[in-house]
């Protein structure tokens, strides 16, 4: 990957944190796949797992297991399951 690719799309990663607080106030559990279906591909394959991994690190979803993936680049391999772990009123 060049530095033009990732300089490219430099709001990626804001926009995916946003998208996965998102999902952690109006969905019980997501994936990456969900992820996918209401964000732009990330620039970089590694990015979405960075972005749920900041998510995880500042308290504000957990880990709950694995599922099958339905996206058909991952080509059925397991994908974590999250589900929010702070109540909405810290995350508003």
């Amino acid at each position: 990957m060049t530095a033009a690719m990732v300089l490219a799309d430099e709001e990626w990663h804001l926009d995916a944190d946003l998208a996965i607080l998102r999902l952690a106030l109006t969905e019980p559990t997501f994936t990456a796949d969900t992820l996918r279906t209401i964000l732009r591909s990330a620039p970089h394959p590694n990015w979405p797992g960075l972005a749920f991994h900041r998510a995880q690190s500042a308290g504000l979803i957990e880990w709950v297991g694995y599922v099958k993936s339905t996206s058909k680049s991952r080509k059925g391999s397991p994908v974590s399951i999250w589900r929010r772990k702070i109540s909405e009123e810290v995350a508003s």
